[in-house]
């Protein structure tokens, strides 16, 4: 897996960027970015997708994020969905970050998943990089068939340090 690398967009703002070569087509790829019963092995909130735009989503605390972190158990952001093209392009708003998730064929049969998080603070942006890259993880082991038997949280720190910004 390639790791995520984080610049500044036009505006100011800070993209964290992952790209990553499947052997799977977008439509499969699509589904474990959508479908609530995948999201629940890698995605960082409980949230069931309504994939319209305008639609509002709900992001929920899960009871991993509550043990570990002392989150309150009725914790809960919104966002927004802001573009839908099935098996393509996936973005919304959770708080004021904007997800991209772009599916787009290789020629072979698999795809290429691009994830652009754009956030506003730079320390925001490293903070989140180890998680989306130990999900990301996921979603290839989910996808090729492989059994996932380590905690995506733990594999979380073991990530971190790799993405702390340098000096």
């Amino acid at each position: 897996m390639n790791p995520g690398t984080v610049s500044f967009t036009y505006d100011g703002r800070v993209a964290l960027r992952f790209e990553q070569s499947l052997a799977h087509s977008p439509e499969k790829v699509w589904g474990v970015l959508t479908d609530p019963d995948f999201l629940k092995a890698w995605f960082p909130a409980d949230v069931e997708f309504d994939l319209t735009p305008g639609a509002e989503l709900v992001f929920r605390v899960t009871p991993e994020q509550v043990r570990r972190f002392g989150l309150p158990a009725d914790h809960s952001t919104t966002g927004t969905v802001i573009s839908v093209h099935p098996a393509h392009i996936l973005e919304y708003l959770w708080d004021a970050e904007t997800l991209h998730w772009e599916l787009v064929p290789d020629g072979t049969g698999g795809c290429w998943l691009t994830l652009t998080h754009t956030v506003e603070e730079e320390e925001s942006a490293y903070a989140h990089a180890a998680g989306w890259h130990a999900g990301l993880e996921v979603i290839e082991a989910r996808l090729d068939g492989r059994t996932v038997d380590w905690s995506l949280w733990d594999r979380t720190d073991e990530l971190a340090k790799s993405y702390r910004k340098s000096p």
